[in-house]
């Protein structure tokens, strides 16, 4: 299949309008200690502009430039995640028949188990996604399609695993002894079947996470406005668990074929979330690394306090424009070389977890076991730093996520902010702006109000048409460059059409590979449509 890349500039960034405090640091290209410089970085998409402006900006400019997505074969992969709440509520045996019935061969679980709880002593399922989530399971757990959950870990953790890590390991209690085996159980079944076996796990939260290990904002603060609560990826303290995590879980389930963590990237859902890293451990590991905090620190600071106050209509007319404000976006950050330079640094970064994820994995259970990585779409995943090239030197498959409620619910969260704090700001300029660097519409869609997005109900469509979503997957590929497969993530959430016409999307592109997240949303009709659709 070939596919037409097109896309809108990725970074938010204001017009020239905007005076900024000029840096008394040297501009001069330079090489760190991880060979990275200034400029471009050998091997990467990732590389002007700190993440990949130039892989966007020759998308824009190349006229007619096309990637390839080879035709799939008939046997593609296809996982679903399965979380241990559902295994006790239906048991092993039926979720294992409803797998194999939807044409799986791969399955990823968590090693938790569930009971119902109250409010006081229980955390909500589903997730409620920074408070804005009306979500609700397809299928009912434990009786009820929403409800409050205990948790417990599915096995006893040796403390020996932890002596070199400053966290302890997850607390075993009653849940554990009653029901832990499960996942173990589980998982023989679903090796017997002819499964890959998987867990899916937070790359970069441990359990009981203290405040000192979270990325901060460029004023040393905690953002106040967070949905997902990940670590710094240069926390060596972090890093230690993961060690001890990781050899902890394949001494207890050598079975399992491999692991697939979660944002081991700085996940941008909420506008604060966007402006991280510059926490000690950010600042200790960037002067390590070559990269002028100070510069990063100076520049993103003042850019972050600029769009909170001193944004005008003005600076955003040629971003909502057809043109989308490619050449002022350039030569913004050509202007201001901090911003790019921590673009830059947080992909450098999240490419180290990565390796020191493979590197874990390889120490504790051998090179056989393989690791997966979770990942935000472009362009998000210029934000958040995800390099799709490193990835793929380490990662057998790389699975950028197609959520689609959450990319409408950010448009909410990101305009909410900009509004609030910029009074006069013209509302369908700042969304018209929004949704053309996130590049999730078409030119001709009309649709520039806060109140065209948000999260969709369950029982309404995501207001994402195809076309964006077919530009995402072809650039992923791009930045893959053959080196990894491209196993693109789905979301189960929202009614059987619309979920039927995500999924299409998918199959239509050629990608050799899919995961579905998650079970809890794949009622008997979203199975069928998913064995009949992926074939």
């Amino acid at each position: 299949m070939v596919m037409t890349i097109g896309a809108s500039p990725v970074c938010l960034s204001l017009s020239r309008g905007i005076e900024w405090p000029r840096s008394d640091q040297p501009t001069d290209a330079r090489t760190d200690s991880t060979g990275f410089s200034n400029g471009l970085r050998e091997g990467s998409l990732h590389s002007v502009c700190g993440a990949g402006i130039l892989q966007w900006f020759v998308a824009f400019a190349a006229a007619g430039s096309t990637a390839e997505m080879t035709a799939a074969p008939s046997d593609r992969f296809l996982g679903i995640t399965v979380l241990g709440d559902f295994l006790l509520s239906e048991g092993p045996d039926a979720v294992l028949e409803n797998l194999l019935g939807a044409g799986a061969t791969a399955v990823a679980c968590n090693p938790t188990v569930t009971a119902e709880a109250d409010e006081a002593t229980g955390s909500f399922q589903p997730p409620r996604d920074g408070g804005s989530s009306p979500r609700v399971f397809d299928r009912p757990l434990f009786g009820k399609h929403a409800l409050w959950v205990r948790s417990g870990v599915s096995y006893h953790p040796n403390p020996k695993c932890y002596t070199d890590s400053p966290y302890g390991h997850r607390q075993p209690n009653d849940l554990t002894d009653a029901h832990g085996h499960v996942i173990g159980e589980f998982l023989d079944k679903a090796t017997a079947a002819g499964l890959t076996t998987y867990f899916q796990i937070g790359a970069v939260q441990p359990s009981g996470m203290r405040d000192e290990d979270r990325p901060r904002l460029p004023d040393g603060s905690l953002p106040v406005r967070r949905m997902a609560d990940t670590g710094s990826l240069a926390s060596e303290a972090i890093r230690a668990y993961n060690r001890a995590y990781v050899r902890d879980l394949l001494d207890v389930y050598p079975q399992v074929t491999g692991f697939r963590p979660d944002w081991p990237e700085y996940p941008c859902y909420t506008f604060d979330e966007i402006f991280r890293d510059f926490g000690t451990h950010a600042e200790t590991w960037a002067r390590a690394h070559g990269f002028d905090f100070d510069r990063m620190r100076a520049d993103v600071g003042e850019f972050f306090s600029a769009l909170q106050g001193r944004l005008r209509n003005e600076h955003l007319r040629e971003f909502a424009s057809p043109d989308r404000g490619r050449f002022a976006m350039l030569s913004w950050f050509h202007e201001r070389p901090g911003i790019a330079e921590w673009l830059r640094f947080k992909s450098a970064l999240s490419a180290d977890v990565i390796a020191h994820w493979r590197e874990i994995i390889t120490e504790a259970g051998g090179t056989g076991k393989e690791l997966m990585i979770n990942a935000f779409m472009p362009p998000y995943s210029i934000l958040t730093g995800l390099n799709f090239a490193a990835a793929a030197r380490h990662a057998v498959a790389v699975s950028p996520k197609l959520y689609t409620m959450h990319w409408s619910q950010m448009v909410s969260f990101w305009g909410d902010v900009l509004l609030e704090t910029n009074p006069g700001l013209d509302e369908a300029l700042a969304v018209r702006t929004l949704v053309n660097l996130m590049d999730i519409v078409e030119s001709d869609d009309s649709r520039d109000q806060l109140a065209d997005f948000g999260y969709p109900n369950p029982d309404e469509p995501h207001p994402i048409a195809n076309e964006p979503q077919l530009r995402k997957l072809g650039q992923a590929q791009l930045a893959l460059r053959g080196n990894s497969q491209l196993y693109p993530l789905v979301h189960g959430y929202g009614p059987c059409d619309d979920y039927a016409r995500r999924l299409q999307v998918v199959a239509d592109a050629g990608v050799p590979g899919l995961w579905i997240n998650r079970y809890g949303y794949l009622g008997d009709e979203k199975l069928a449509a998913t064995a009949r659709i992926w074939k």
